[in-house]
């Protein structure tokens, strides 16, 4: 089947999406492929939208493999469908505030422009590795949009929420992935979704 489209199987009568030559199965049946976080989000998020039972599917991976090139690489995945989340931070006078950015693998993101301003920051950086993984709960490699801590906005740049679109993005540790629909995951609670969020490679 096609690696860069939105390709439909039956199992256990629930549609999952599918993508490269990866065995899928529905998230919420496997949350031993999860970290704890993202399985609260989820079942919190099902219990609003039963579409997430039936359409946020999970694959174990190699750990050696987390990181996106690497998988891109090793599945044949168009990078167009990985949805990279990095967190940044930013401080306007004594408040701090912090977003999750992501972008296809087909761009960066906007961070010291488009992300700046969005936090209405003087200056926007990174979030340090050890206060990410500390604070979000997750692995590094495996940090995903799905059960960040409440507080922390969470921008998705529109081109991941086109109508056929997949999102592949992190589980919260290294061992597997997430696969949902772009448009399920512009519908996620706390989900702002931005116009050129991210800039061409």
């Amino acid at each position: 089947m096609p690696s860069g489209t939105l390709c439909v199987r039956q199992n256990h009568r629930m549609t999952l999406p599918t993508l490269g030559d990866l065995p899928w199965e529905p998230a919420l049946d496997r949350t031993d492929l999860l970290a704890a976080p993202v399985v609260a989000a989820l079942r919190a998020w099902a219990d609003a939208n039963p579409q997430v039972r039936d359409q946020v599917a999970v694959t174990e991976i190699d750990p050696d493999h987390a990181d996106t090139a690497t998988l891109n690489e090793v599945h044949g995945l168009p990078p167009e469908a990985s949805a990279n989340c990095v967190l940044v931070a930013g401080r306007r006078g004594e408040d701090e505030r912090i977003a999750a950015v992501v972008v296809t693998a087909a761009t960066r993101a906007d961070v010291n422009t488009r992300v700046r301003k969005l936090l209405d920051v003087r200056k926007a950086s990174f979030l340090p590795t050890d206060r990410a993984v500390a604070e979000s709960g997750m692995e590094y490699g495996g940090i995903t949009p799905v059960g960040l801590p409440a507080g922390w906005r969470v921008l998705v740049d529109s081109r991941l929420s086109d109508l056929g679109t997949l999102a592949l993005m992190g589980s919260g540790v290294r061992q597997s992935k997430l696969l949902m629909p772009g448009p399920l995951l512009a519908t996620m609670p706390g989900v702002e979704v931005i116009e050129d969020l991210g800039i061409e490679r």
